[in-house]
């Protein structure tokens, strides 16, 4: 099968999108409920999938379409047993999931452990080459930079780039270093100018408030868990973990994740119950070979 390059849009939705879009609870529902089991080797009834999506209100349709296009997309496979169909995580979209996973419970939305580095990536394109700089900056964008300038990005920490710039095909017109910022520089006020704070705090004061007030005892738990979890994960994909001690005091992320946290173990036990009822799974058998 020909490589794909993931646009990150198809995995993770804006942020201010106020409903996940179908494949984004597809990936938190098999993130959830899959991939840890027989490590990710594992398939699950398309019914089963339609009825836990059914309760965060998506449709049969919308399930059964999102389903074919992650197949098309190399982030499912599918595994007919007699008249039913069986859906399964592909390696690629194991290696997305535990890519978020690691944002969300191990990295987390505040940086407190940073050591002072930034990566700076330089570019220089011909005036024509439009199509290439919105690629560019778009996976930039997903990978946590800013723009210091036009054609200088800035990212905290050292990122290793190389991947997004070998897919893109620009690894001859890029450059990449990891330096220290000089005591001469405002990196506070460099912050600011770089990334819209105003509106990733946004997001993390509206997640806060939103889940602080839901009426989780009355909630179906898969549902549930659903949701925090995608919601969660569209906010810190689009975090570039910014050094707390260079951000606002009442910088919000701290209070969202202790809200999401909280709420991620109330619902685990719950949602790993009723999920074992109500998913009908299959082992899958090893995937046929590509050809030369």
């Amino acid at each position: 099968m020909e490589e794909q390059i993931l646009d990150p849009a198809d995995v993770v939705d804006a942020a201010d999108a106020p409903q996940p879009r179908p494949q984004s609870l597809v990936m938190s529902f098999f993130g959830n409920h899959v991939l840890d089991r027989a490590e990710g080797g594992l398939g699950v009834y398309s019914g089963s999938i339609i009825d836990v999506l059914g309760r965060v209100g998506t449709g049969e349709q919308a399930v059964r379409s999102t389903l074919t296009r992650m197949v098309n997309r190399g982030l499912l496979r599918r595994q007919r047993e007699g008249r039913r169909m069986f859906f399964g995580l592909t390696p690629h979209a194991e290696d997305i999931l535990r890519d978020g996973g690691q944002r969300i419970w191990r990295d987390g939305a505040v940086n407190e452990d940073w050591d002072g580095t930034w990566t700076l990536l330089g570019f220089s394109f011909p005036e024509s080459w439009q199509r290439q700089r919105h690629d560019l900056r778009s996976r930039l964008t997903w990978s946590g930079f800013g723009a210091l300038y036009s054609g200088l990005w800035i990212a905290p920490g050292r990122v290793d780039i190389r991947e997004i710039v070998s897919e893109l095909g620009l690894d001859a017109h890029v450059k990449v270093f990891h330096a220290r910022a000089d005591e001469f520089t405002d990196v506070g006020l460099m912050i600011r100018e770089s990334w819209d704070l105003e509106t990733l705090a946004a997001r993390y004061v509206a997640f806060d408030k939103r889940w602080t007030t839901a009426d989780l005892a009355a909630a179906d738990p898969i549902a549930t868990r659903l949701r925090l979890v995608a919601e969660w994960l569209r906010i810190i994909r689009t975090d570039p973990r910014l050094p707390l001690r260079h951000l606002p005091a009442d910088w919000p992320a701290r209070q969202a994740q202790d809200t999401f946290r909280r709420i991620a173990e109330q619902t685990a036990g719950p949602a790993g119950r009723m999920a074992a009822e109500v998913l009908e799974t299959t082992p899958l058998r090893p995937a046929a070979p590509e050809g030369p």
